[in-house]
């Protein structure tokens, strides 16, 4: 079988192309050698799993260590049930040293104990036989809720501190979508309910996957141009990197869309504009992952990091709050400040997803926004988006849903309804920016003429209670982004979000200002 790009599940050698799963984890080995208790976390499809499951068979295969990787996802189903879930986890342990492990490593049956102390008792028997000393990854832990959360930990934690009378693994390491310090919200959401700080006070470090460096892009897909012939242009490899952030699923995605679903010929070199393309049918298409991502976005410490993201306004949070480490942990945004979508593809997502509703209830054809030329009547679009908000604005703002961006998302979400799939919408937003830059490409054939792309660029602002009317401000913003998209006009977007605003009807218009530097700029005040 030929190797392919995956996209489902664990990476195996010999199946899918791979960056070599033992150098994504580099510090790992040294820690177990310090018999170490440790974290790794880091978002879905970032290739946790595979990585766990090399350093497993490795550090097994060198002769020093019994080690077994495990997944704690078959105990999500049993709640609260302790005893339910770790029999679950345990059978699933069983099962996993049988497949791995010489006979003379693996353990006998498990003791009978009470249902708290049926982990603790079992590891503690397992490493009381066993040759050589256990090490234990324990993946999915934080698919594990409430009270069997609590008890997993707690007996690991039990059995850690008792080593030094008790025989017990010599490195459990924990792996999991989010850090340690957020089981807590796992267990329940109430710290106290832990009884310490930390659920798992004993770690020595927690470590998080990274995505894929340049160089580890160029390397992933130098192993399918080494297995098919089919070369990748620099600039290709460059912008795969720029549309991902090196975001491991994103990478081979986007990869696969190109070879798989697209299927350019292998005679064919991969282009920019391949994965340009490839980016679009995967937004569109919603693929699985990119859709449990979005899943979170309903979440409230959530919604209160990307909803000022959207909007450009500050962020404001507690000291002590840990809601952005969590989002950071889910791979929403970028692992380091400030804080930012963590690739293109993810900053798209978003906000279709936010403006997915938008975009349903509009009932226009999109086809009467196209001239007879083919050219795009952004005039037209703002001129029914305009009787639009008149007529259900404020019934949408009203429902108290990412309201801090609603009318931001209302109107990117009917152009992207106008724009059809024809046109293409970049956006870009960022904390404290105080807007949303929109440019707009809708590639046409006048008239059976030469291709051409009509390209508009649009900002979009709110107008706050009590700061100034952001219109002069606005207005040079938008000058500043349309020099860098070389641009003569352009369109600027007020909401006003005022407790004191104007009735929607008297204060949604349309007129023409000149900005500072001279321009011609469409206004819509809504």
């Amino acid at each position: 079988m030929r190797r392919r790009f995956n996209t489902a599940g664990p990476c195996i050698p010999t199946e899918h192309y791979m960056i070599p799963a033992l150098s994504r984890l580099p510090e790992a080995p040294r820690l177990v050698d310090l018999r170490a208790y440790f974290v790794v976390h880091a978002p879905r499809q970032t290739g946790k799993t595979t990585a766990l499951r090399a350093l497993a068979a490795d550090l097994t295969a060198q002769g020093q260590y019994a080690a077994v990787h495990v997944s704690c996802e078959t105990g999500r189903a049993w709640g609260d049930d302790i005893r339910a879930a770790s029999r679950a986890i345990l059978d699933r342990l069983r099962s996993s040293a049988e497949d791995t492990l010489p006979a003379q490593m693996r353990p006998a049956p498990w003791p009978e104990t009470s249902d708290g102390t049926l982990i603790v008792e079992a590891l503690g028997a397992w490493a009381r036989i066993c040759p050589r000393p256990l090490v234990l990854f324990l993946d999915e832990i934080d698919a594990l809720q409430g009270q069997s959360l609590i008890s997993v930990l707690s007996q690991v934690r039990d059995g850690f501190s008792s080593r030094s009378t008790a025989p017990f693994p010599a490195s459990v390491v924990l792996c999991g979508l989010r850090d340690v310090r957020d089981y807590k919200a796992a267990a329940g959401g109430d710290p106290s309910r832990l009884g310490t700080s930390s659920p798992f006070n004993i770690k020595l470090k927690s470590l998080r996957l990274g995505d894929f460096t340049p160089d580890e892009v160029a390397e992933l897909y130098g192993q399918h141009t080494a297995t098919t012939g089919q070369p990748f242009t620099p600039g290709a490899i460059e912008h795969a990197y720029e549309l991902t952030g090196g975001q491991p699923w994103l990478v081979n995605a986007l990869a696969r869309e190109v070879v798989e679903e697209m299927a350019v010929p292998a005679a064919e070199t991969i282009t920019p504009e391949h994965l340009e393309t490839a980016k679009e049918r995967l937004v569109l298409a919603r693929a699985t992952h990119l859709d449990s991502l979005a899943s979170k976005l309903a979440e409230p410490r959530v919604r209160g990091i990307i909803a000022p993201l959207i909007a450009g306004d500050p962020l404001v949070l507690d000291p002590y709050d840990d809601d952005v480490s969590y989002v950071r942990d889910l791979g929403l945004i970028a692992p380091d400040p400030p804080v930012r979508a963590a690739n293109p593809i993810y900053r798209e997502v978003i906000v279709r997803v936010l403006s997915s509703s938008v975009q349903e209830s509009i009932t226009t054809d999109p086809r009467t926004f196209i001239r007879p030329d083919g050219s795009f009547d952004l005039p037209r679009v703002l001129a029914d988006f305009a009787d639009w908000w008149i007529e259900n604005g404020e019934f949408l703002t009203s429902r108290g849903y990412y309201d801090e961006a609603a009318p931001q998302l209302i109107l990117m979400g009917y152009l992207q309804r106008a724009v059809n799939g024809t046109g293409h919408v970049e956006r870009e937003y960022a904390l404290g920016s105080g807007r949303i830059d929109l440019h707009l490409r809708w590639p046409y054939a006048p008239l059976g003429g030469p291709h051409h792309v009509q390209r508009e660029g649009l900002e979009i602002k709110a107008w706050r209670t009590g700061r100034p009317n952001p219109l002069k401000a606005g207005l040079l913003q938008l000058d500043r982004y349309l020099d860098r998209l070389q641009l003569p006009t352009g369109t600027l977007a007020i909401f006003d979000q005022r407790t004191n605003a104007p009735p929607i009807d008297e204060r949604t218009t349309i007129t023409t200002v000149t900005s500072p530097a001279g321009r011609r700029i469409t206004l819509l005040n809504g």
